[in-house]
Order: C-alpha cells, then sequence, then structure tokens
C-alpha cells in the first residue's frame, strides 16, 4: 500500500510520528465512456475557456474569485493557512463509541507507526482498546479540514473520516407519514427482529453487483443475452401488515427447525 498522508497524532503532549493508509477501496467495475455510433472513446480536455486552447496539468494552478479577479494559491498556502493541522492529527477529546451516529462516517483510514513511534503507538491503541472509546480529532488533507475518530481496528489504529454537523442535512424536510401503528404490530415486528438477530459475520457479506454485471459484459461479449432474475418489489398494504408479518415469523421459525 502507498501512505496518502504522513504527519503525527498527538494527544496531550505526547506525539506519534505515523503513516496514513486509505482502509477500503472502490469495487466499482471500470467503464470507460463511448461514442454510440462507433464506441470511440470519450476523452475529457482540460480546455482554456477564454482561448479554447488545452491545457497541460503544470500549467494548471487553484485560485479565489475576488470581486472581478482571481486570487492563485499556490501548495505552500494552503499549508501556511494551518501548518499544524496540515503536519498533525491532533486529537482534542475522547468520547464512548456508543455516541456516535453511524450518518456521520464517511471513510476509514489505517495509521501506520513510523520509526520512532513504535511504543506511543501501541500505547495509545493499548489505552483505546482499555477503554473502549474512541479519540475525537481534526487534521488537513488535500486542503480540507477533517474532522475524524481513532479506534482500532484488528490491532491497527483506525482513523474514521466523519462529517461536520453543516456537512449533514435537516431531515425535518421530508414528508413523514402519519399513519398510526397498533401495539400489537409492534409486538409482532420485534418478534421478526429478535428472530433476525445474530451475532454480527462481517466475512458472510459481499458485493456481489460487480460480480452479475460482469457476467452480462461476458455474455453481450460472445453475443448471447444473460440471463435476469426478474424482481418487482410491491409495497405492503396496511390491511395486509399484521398477516405478512406473521407468515415472515413463519417462515423463520421454519428455517430454523429444518
Amino acid at each position: 500500500m502507498r501512505s496518502i498522508w504522513n504527519g503525527s497524532i498527538s494527544f496531550g503532549l505526547v506525539s506519534i510520528p505515523v503513516k496514513l493508509y486509505s482502509g477500503s477501496e472502490d469495487r466499482k467495475l471500470d467503464l470507460d465512456m463511448l461514442d454510440r455510433n462507433d464506441h470511440g472513446r470519450i476523452r475529457y480536455k482540460r480546455v482554456n475557456e477564454d482561448t479554447g486552447k488545452e491545457v497541460e496539468w503544470k500549467d494548471i494552478v487553484k485560485g479565489f474569485k475576488k470581486d472581478d479577479a482571481y486570487v492563485v494559491l499556490e501548495k505552500e498556502d494552503f499549508e501556511k493557512a494551518n501548518m499544524k493541522k496540515s503536519k498533525t492529527i491532533d486529537i482534542e477529546e475522547f468520547i464512548d463509541e456508543s455516541e456516535v451516529a453511524d450518518v456521520l462516517f464517511k471513510k476509514p483510514y489505517f495509521l501506520e507507526p513510523q520509526k520512532e513511534g513504535g511504543k506511543s503507538y501501541n500505547l495509545l491503541r493499548g489505552a483505546l482498546q482499555e477503554t473502549g472509546k474512541l479519540g475525537v480529532a481534526t487534521f488537513v488533507m488535500r486542503q480540507k479540514e477533517h474532522l475524524s475518530l481513532i479506534g482500532v481496528y484488528k490491532k491497527v489504529l483506525v482513523l474514521h473520516v466523519i462529517r461536520f454537523v453543516d456537512e449533514i442535512r435537516d431531515p425535518k424536510e421530508l414528508k413523514m407519514s402519519k399513519a398510526t401503528i397498533k401495539k400489537k404490530e409492534v409486538d409482532m415486528a420485534v418478534s421478526l427482529i429478535e428472530q433476525y438477530t445474530t451475532d454480527f459475520d462481517f466475512k458472510k457479506y459481499k458485493d456481489v453487483y460487480n460480480d452479475q454485471l460482469m457476467k452480462i459484459i461476458n455474455s453481450k461479449a460472445t453475443g448471447k443475452t444473460a440471463k435476469i432474475e426478474d424482481f418487482d418489489s410491491k409495497p405492503t398494504p396496511a390491511k395486509d401488515l399484521m398477516a405478512q408479518l406473521k407468515a415472515s415469523l413463519d417462515k423463520k421459525k421454519k428455517g430454523k427447525a429444518s
């Protein structure tokens, strides 16, 4: 793996030099955009909108429009904005894991100790495991400040980039149903949930969509038509809710008995 950020974790007066690695990968198939007529690949060009000429990457800079002119920012300017946060993952407090809403999570990163940080790295990892806490930290990467949580996963410190509060939309704009539910319906739903409750096994969940899409690609490449499973998801009418819940419970119980 290739590190994408080098710096330090700090908590209190302890500083741990680390390297940051992406802890996940995108499994989406690499599809090219084509002209439907002759299957020629579509290419995007970086074009100067005034001259119409293509611009090389080395000549492209970032700028902020102020009044009628642009203020051009160089790489050094982004680092100067907050030198500490560009180099340090600063743990500011610790919280219980249960306090964090899942909607906040965005992406995990693995943290690896650099040469002189082994002992202090192991110290932080052990303390987090012992207490069941997460460290709340901020740092800057790729010209953006990130809020993050630091915990432990398989003996490795893992940093979860989470969303700032102003990045979460207010759900009050959603049109929620005012339909009422009966206690016996809730009790039946609770029973169904309990029947389906197990110990979480991460390994049994696989991304099958890409595999299925690949089968379609292979079939089309040989001139065949891939077999597609029909599926029609129909909403359960309110009058059938109890019957469907009961049928679901019966099906689960029979599955366990067999």
